[in-house]
């Protein structure tokens, strides 16, 4: 594999130390065959939804675990396991999938429908860190700044 080279960019930019962390990390992983399938969609402009095939799993088998820019999902299938398998074709293994959240992103609901897991997600940046535009005065007056974009609190 590719080994990609941060440098350029880490001279010119401030702050991006964790994507380029992550950028790294990503080019040096493996695919991980411990986990059945999933998608990732964006359902709005600030809107997400992961969806995990989770076959014969029950809501009290899977725990989801919301940390700060990370969303961790597992399944522990318990050992009770009644008959006697001809052949064992559903993946019934545990399983754990992190996924890697952007500043701000939280999830806000969990569903399990079908054997699949629905995961919704939204992005809400705080008031204090939406731009603003700040006006330049002119001679010893200053003026207040106004927000550009987002609701106004009220």
């Amino acid at each position: 594999m590719r080994m990609l080279d941060f440098a350029p960019l880490s001279r010119s930019t401030i702050g991006f130390d964790r994507l380029f962390d992550m950028l790294d990390q990503t080019s040096q992983s493996e695919l991980d065959t411990n986990f059945s399938y999933y998608d990732i969609e964006k359902t709005g402009e600030d809107a997400y939804r992961v969806t995990l095939a989770v076959p014969g799993f029950t809501p009290d088998e899977i725990s989801i675990e919301s940390q700060p820019n990370m969303l961790l999902v597992s399944g522990r299938k318990s050992r009770n396991q009644d008959g006697q398998y001809l052949h064992r074709g559903l993946p019934m293994r545990n399983f754990e999938q992190r996924f890697s959240l952007a500043d701000f992103v939280e999830v806000t609901s969990a569903r399990l429908e079908n054997g699949l897991l629905v995961i919704e997600l939204k992005r809400e940046v705080p008031e204090a860190m939406r731009p603003r535009r700040i006006e330049v005065g002119n001679g010893g007056t200053v003026r207040a700044a106004q927000q550009i974009e987002g609701e106004r609190a009220a």
